[in-house]
C-alpha cells in the first residue's frame, strides 16, 4: 500500500463567494460599501458603476476591480442583455504570508482596476470552473482566483486599441517571427516586409506582447534550438545556423541568458543518448 502525504498550501488570497448575474432589464446595482474586494467581468452588455467619485462604464470583455470600504453604486438601469460574473475576495493579512510574498516576487500581481481582457475564452473558462468548484464545495477556489487575476494582469495596455491597426501589425510581425525565424530577420527586415516604420512596429509590438521584437525573435530561435538539441541534430554550430544565428558565440550567449545553461551543456544533459528500436 502506497503512502500519502498532506502538504498544506497557503494562498495570499481568501475567496468569499462568486456568481453569475443575468439581467432581466430591471433594477440597478445597489449602493454599498463592502469589506472585501470585488472582481467583475462583463460577458455582454454594459454596466455603469461609480466608485467614490470615479465612473466606470464596463463593456463586453472588460473587467473591474472594486476596492473594500469604498462606496460604489450603479448609475443606470441594468441593460436587458447584461451578463457579468462577480467574485468577492480578501487579501490575507497574516504576517508570515506577507513576508512570503515579499521573498517570492512571483506572487506579486500588478492588477489594473479597469481593463479590457486579452483572452476572453480563458477567463470565461476560469469563471465557469470557479463556479463549478464552488458548487461542489471544492477547496481550489483560491487557485482559480489567482489564475483569474493573472489573466486580468495580461490585459491590453490603456494606450493600445485591441482592434486597432497597431495590434494587427504586431500580430503579423509575430507570425513572421514564428514561421521565418531561421531567416535573416530583425526589426528593419520585419518593418520592410510589413511596409511600416521600424520604430513604430517595435513600439506597438512591445505594447501588445510586453516584449521587444529582438526578445521575441531570440525566444523563438532558442525554442527551436532546444528541439534540435534534444533530437541530436548536428553540433552546436549546426543548430545555431539552422535557427538563424550566424554567430555561434552570440547564439551561446543568448541561449545561456534565456535558459541559464549553455547549448553544449543542455545537449549533454537532456538529449536522447539511448534509442530503443524494439
Amino acid at each position: 500500500m502506497t503512502e500519502s502525504f498532506a502538504f498544506p498550501v497557503n494562498y495570499p488570497l481568501k475567496v468569499q463567494n462568486g456568481g453569475l448575474f443575468i439581467s432581466r432589464g430591471i433594477g440597478t446595482h445597489p449602493t454599498r460599501r463592502l469589506s472585501s474586494h470585488e472582481l467583475i467581468y462583463v460577458v455582454r452588455g454594459t454596466l455603469s458603476l461609480q466608485e467614490e467619485n470615479t465612473r466606470f462604464d464596463l463593456h463586453e470583455g472588460e473587467s473591474l476591480l472594486l476596492f473594500p470600504w469604498r462606496e460604489h453604486k450603479g448609475l443606470t438601469t441594468f441593460d436587458s442583455d447584461l451578463k457579468f460574473y462577480w467574485l468577492h475576495f480578501d487579501f490575507v493579512k497574516d504576517v508570515a504570508m506577507i513576508q512570503s510574498q515579499q521573498n517570492n516576487p512571483s506572487l506579486q500581481l500588478d492588477i489594473p482596476q479597469h481593463c479590457k481582457v486579452k483572452d476572453r475564452e480563458t477567463i470565461l473558462t476560469l469563471f465557469r470552473l470557479f463556479l463549478y468548484e464552488q458548487e461542489r464545495g471544492g477547496n481550489s477556489l483560491e487557485l482559480f482566483l489567482i489564475l483569474l487575476l493573472q489573466e486580468v494582469c495580461r490585459a491590453w495596455p490603456e494606450n493600445v486599441e485591441p482592434d486597432g491597426p497597431g495590434v494587427a501589425l504586431a500580430y503579423k510581425a509575430r507570425q513572421l517571427i514564428t514561421t521565418q525565424f531561421h531567416l535573416p530577420l530583425g526589426a528593419t527586415e520585419l518593418a520592410e516586409r510589413l511596409h511600416c516604420n521600424a520604430d513604430y512596429l517595435g513600439r506597438v509590438y512591445r505594447l501588445t506582447f510586453q516584449m521587444t521584437l529582438t526578445d521575441a525573435l531570440h525566444k523563438q530561435r532558442v525554442t527551436a534550438a532546444e528541439k534540435l538539441l534534444l533530437a541530436n541534430t548536428g553540433n552546436v554550430a549546426d543548430v545555431a545556423r539552422l535557427t538563424g544565428f550566424n554567430d555561434v558565440a552570440y547564439f551561446r550567449r543568448v541561449f545561456r541568458k534565456l535558459l541559464g545553461i549553455t547549448p553544449a551543456a543542455y545537449k549533454k544533459l537532456y538529449c536522447r543518448e539511448h534509442i530503443n528500436s524494439q
